[in-house]
């Protein structure tokens, strides 16, 4: 069967592998998504495992298949990828994968700098609509090229609108045309870790070498480095070294260059040396031809009025709009139920309440601000005095609690502070309604005041 150890000691693995998925995930999450896989074969670094649907095909890929790599590889390290096949469950079990199987490969675990691309995200599933269109052409442009044709390409749009599917769609591309070219997809966040990590065990001049030796670079999300002065400082050095060498540059923000604050000035005109494309809101039209192509990946049918009620109903972005198509999808799956208006509204019903009324970040910082009788602008401050520290956790708090943003987003929110910073602050807010009655009550106040 494996070329890397006898059958027995790989079955062994995988045994240990749906263990810790059971341990780590809980039992009903095990019973859904886990227990369907089988293992099919492991060879050349690469284990196959089947799935008897399309849909627990993609739940996985989705969301479980870096962890299960991960799991295995702790136990294993010449197993470094994963694909998941579906695989009818009266079908002829031989362990090698026909033509006919349809594969969802996860890229292979790579110690080097980029980061890990997603196989979903490529141009033909990329929905176009007016919103999108013109990020969409400029993102073909760049990866049909063989030289930079504008440098750099600057893709900005708010969360879940697709910025990130361009890049990678970009990536990927490249990579098909030519696979000698070296592309290199990572977070700015990420940038700045690999750094950080160079200056800390003096190789800078490697960490500039990886990084201005490449075709293509592409950074996400690169309002991250905002404020970190000697990350931007690199970045500056680096940017400027590839677009001297006409390399390709692609950057995603949330904002444009010229509204991103704590960037320097001298970078924020860099950045907008190329072409600035930006992505607008989804309109209705836009929602629902990206409901339409994704229900086709299902196999129980979705009927088009609920495609028309989620695309009405749900505005904020088109990863929650996917989000909540997967959900009635799983439900209906699970429990056996068709899907119906009825079956959706209940099943979405806390989304639905939420998507009624979007509260802020900004509106909440505002209300404890006024609440607390201290400045907008100590929301964002480093001060740490605990007339400002403790409602700044309690903003953080409700930000948590009333909005869809992630920790890293809400973070960024209050002066660009650091993920944990977040946790800490959610942690203690909650510690604190649970020992102080009073403390309690003027949160439950403003969670009542934010909502109505």
């Amino acid at each position: 069967m494996a070329d890397l150890y006898d059958e027995a000691e790989i079955r062994s693995q995988w045994a240990r592998v749906r263990g810790g998925l059971r341990a780590e995930f809980g039992e009903a999450t095990y019973r859904s998504w886990f227990k369907p896989l089988t293992l099919k074969d492991v060879r050349d670094g690469r284990a196959t495992v089947s799935v008897p649907t399309r849909f627990i095909c993609d739940w996985v890929v989705t969301n479980y298949a870096d962890r299960i790599c991960a799991m295995w590889n702790g136990l294993n390290d010449g197993l470094r990828a994963l694909d998941v096949i579906v695989e009818a469950p009266n079908s002829a079990t031989a362990a090698a994968k026909s033509d006919d199987d349809e594969v969802a490969a996860v890229p292979e675990m790579r110690d080097d700098i980029g980061g890990r691309l997603d196989p979903r995200f490529a141009f033909p599933n990329f929905i176009v609509g007016k919103p999108n269109e013109f990020a969409h052409a400029a993102a073909r442009r760049v990866a049909e090229s063989d030289a930079a044709p504008f440098n750099p390409l600057f893709l900005y749009g708010g969360v879940g609108l697709g910025k990130t599917h361009l890049m990678h769609a970009i990536a990927w591309h490249i990579r098909k045309r030519d696979p000698r070219r070296r592309v290199i997809y990572l977070s700015a966040e990420k940038f700045m870790y690999q750094f950080i990590r160079a200056l800390r065990y003096k190789d800078t001049m490697s960490f500039k070498e990886q990084f201005r030796s490449v075709d293509v670079l592409m950074i996400d999300d690169v309002q991250f480095i905002s404020g970190k002065e000697s990350t931007q400082e690199e970045f500056f050095h680096t940017f400027n070294a590839l677009v001297d060498q006409n390399r390709q540059v692609v950057i995603s923000a949330d904002k444009s260059p010229s509204d991103l604050d704590g960037l320097e000035e001298r970078l924020r005109s860099r950045l907008g040396w190329g072409l600035v494309a930006d992505i607008h809101p989804t309109t209705y039209e836009l929602r629902l031809g990206i409901l339409q192509a994704k229900s086709e990946n299902f196999s129980q049918a979705i009927p088009g009025k609920v495609l028309e009620f989620l695309a009405h109903r749900i505005t904020s972005n088109v990863r929650e709009l996917e989000g909540a198509l997967n959900r009635i999808v799983a439900h209906a799956t699970l429990v056996g139920r068709d899907i119906s208006l009825e079956m959706t509204q209940e099943v979405l019903h806390d989304l639905l309440r939420a998507s009624d009324r979007r509260v802020t970040i900004e509106e909440i910082q505002k209300r404890v601000a006024e609440h607390y009788n201290i400045r907008l602008s100590d929301m964002h401050s480093a001060r740490r005095a605990r007339a400002v520290a403790r409602p700044r956790q309690i903003a953080m708090y409700l930000a948590k609690q009333l909005t869809t943003r992630s920790l890293p987003e809400i973070g960024r929110k209050f002066g660009g502070r650091d993920h944990t910073t977040v946790m800490h602050a959610v942690r203690k807010v909650e510690e604190l309604r649970s020992t102080d009655s009073g403390f309690s009550e003027d949160v439950e106040l403003l969670l009542r005041m934010l909502e109505s």
